[in-house]
């Protein structure tokens, strides 16, 4: 099947997300119920049996300038992975990226339909692999498997999609070719142009522990669709999810006869720092980053031949003033506290609550009672350890245990952490959120960013010093998401006004089965690019335009 022929295959797919960022109303490509009903009784098996074939073996991946192999990964549940990934070094570079570029001019020319049908295509592919990709992710990220199959599987899938139809129409905008003609005496000046959509060179994707397919795959399709070739560096904790889906990429590349080696993945020991260099490379002009801010701000200050996206840390608040529905407004901070054991860049860290406490459908409630509520709130939700697990997954490295076991330290402890064994992986570490109550003069503890499952209880003078103190630390360190709770519409307000100053996403009164810390494919932004936790956005037309150049020719008709 042609790449033209792949586009006609998986049109309707692609008009369904062109339309849906438009709209910005719901729309899904993808099932994310893992139920035998949605994808027939036997795909969880035959994924986690294919997952399971990787393990203990070599993953057969030609990587230009590899030597040897390395094997990097620990999962998070304590089950033995040992899969062998050929290794790179930088005395590997020069042919890795020489390769890279190879293909360049016939992925050119093989059009914004040929670059979209086989962009599609691959997703299509690794939709078929979406249990085992679920089984890759859970045991090298800790999600719970559910949270896995979603959002390393079909939300992944759904954000990749949404950047290749950004990019889509983003490229469509300009004619393949017109014909120029002036107004001259005697006859008209007639020019026939042509415009081609050029990709800017190599792309690479530095990909992180927590979310390797999420965080990745917009922008490595976004780079792949518009005319680059992506070399992928995973995390060296989480590599395999990033191996399938490099797998998946060539072979389809190769079933179009174009070169696989458009697409790599350059795997490295953890003190390699191959990062860096390949950065710095002037082949490399499209980077994609998540992690820490340090070497995101590295990235941005010193890979300067390139255009750099990055989302890094930030400061995440919720602003609590006032609730019609306490005990909805407990309950659904407490599934956002607990979710993945807090180890999202959305998961909210700070709870500014005012010391005179805050009035609620239940009558008033002191900063102490609201507290409690929380409190109370997460112990229901993970009582049963069984049921916790699912929600909670396994602490992805042993760094955050060590700032959780700070946390506990720098104030009064409302809901202690504790552990729970995993009744199906003996090995895995699981915490639950722990909840400290600090002051506001404590900025120096909440205005820094506490990875992991630890959420701090700000006690301030009263609701416009809590929007203050949002300001700052939002406009200082950044955030991904930020909450209100108020029933006067004047508060509301002013919240509204100060999250577009300091260029975050505002979620109000969230009661329901919509969380702050989760986002929507093809309706809700993540990250804003407007505040320092992130340069950019998933998904926009800003986030796919840099990517690509459009050179003309021209000739006298």
């Amino acid at each position: 099947m042609t790449s033209t022929d792949w586009l006609a295959t998986h049109r309707d797919r692609l008009d369904g997300a062109l339309a849906a960022i438009r709209s910005r109303g719901y729309f899904s490509a993808f099932p994310e119920s893992p139920s035998p009903r949605v994808y027939g009784e036997t795909a969880a098996a035959d994924g986690k049996a294919a997952f399971e074939r990787h393990l203990g073996k070599e993953y057969a991946l030609a990587t230009p300038g590899a030597n040897g192999t390395i094997v990097t990964e620990q999962s998070p549940f304590g089950i033995e992975l040992n899969v062998e990934y050929p290794r790179t070094t930088e005395s590997g570079l020069d042919e890795l990226l020489a390769a890279a570029q190879a293909g360049l001019t016939a992925w050119r020319k093989a059009g914004i339909d040929g670059r979209t049908g086989i962009t599609l295509e691959i997703l299509d592919r690794l939709h078929q692999r979406v249990f085992e990709l679920a089984n890759a992710v859970q045991h090298t990220s800790g999600q719970a498997f559910v949270m896995a199959f979603q959002a390393g599987g079909a939300h992944a899938l759904d954000r990749a999609l949404e950047a290749v139809a950004y990019a889509y129409e983003e490229m469509s905008r300009y004619p393949a070719e017109a014909v120029w003609e002036k107004p001259a005496k005697g006859d008209p000046i007639r020019m026939t142009k042509n415009f081609t959509v050029t990709g800017r060179g190599v792309a690479l994707v530095i990909g992180c522990n927590t979310f390797p397919t999420w965080n990745s795959w917009p922008g490595l399709f976004a780079s792949l669709v518009t005319g680059n070739a992506v070399v992928v560096k995973p995390h060296p904790l989480a590599v395999l999810p990033l191996a399938i889906t490099v797998d998946v990429c060539r072979e389809v590349l190769a079933e179009a006869g174009l070169d696989p080696n458009l697409v790599t993945l350059v795997a490295e020991r953890p003190d390699d720092g191959l990062a860096k260099p390949l950065a710095q490379r002037p082949e490399v002009k499209l980077i994609d980053f998540t992690g820490g801010s340090e070497f995101g701000e590295w990235l941005e200050q010193n890979a300067t031949q390139a255009t750099v996206f990055t989302e890094k840390a930030g400061v995440n608040a919720v602003i609590i003033d006032s609730t019609d529905s306490f005990k909805a407004l407990c309950g659904n901070l407490a599934f956002t506290l607990s979710l993945y054991s807090g180890q999202m860049c959305t998961t909210t860290q700070n709870l500014f609550v005012p010391a005179g406490g805050i009035e609620t459908d239940e009558g008033h409630k002191s900063f102490e009672e609201v507290g409690a509520g929380i409190a109370t709130a997460i112990g229901k939700l993970l009582g049963d350890d069984a049921r916790a697990v699912e929600i909670l997954g396994g602490i992805v490295n042993q760094a955050v245990v060590n700032r959780l076991e700070l946390a506990e330290e720098y104030g009064d402890v409302v809901l202690p952490s504790r552990a729970i064994k995993h009744p199906a992986y003996d090995d895995a570490v699981v915490r639950t959120p722990l909840l400290v109550a600090i002051d506001a003069k404590d900025e120096d503890v909440y205005a820094k960013e506490c990875f992991g499952p630890v959420s701090f209880l700000v006690r301030t003078e009263d609701t416009k010093q809590s929007i203050e103190l949002f300001r700052r630390t939002v406009a200082e360190g950044g955030a991904m998401t930020a909450g209100i709770y108020s029933t006067d519409e004047g508060v509301l307000e002013l919240a509204r006004d100060t999250a577009l100053d300091v260029g975050v996403a505002l979620s109000e009164n969230l009661t329901g089965q919509v969380f702050v810390n989760q986002s929507a494919a093809f309706s809700d932004f993540h990250g804003t690019g407007a505040n320092p936790a992130a340069n950019a956005t998933y998904t926009d037309g800003a986030y796919v335009a840099s990517r690509f150049r459009v050179i003309q020719s021209r000739r006298h008709a």
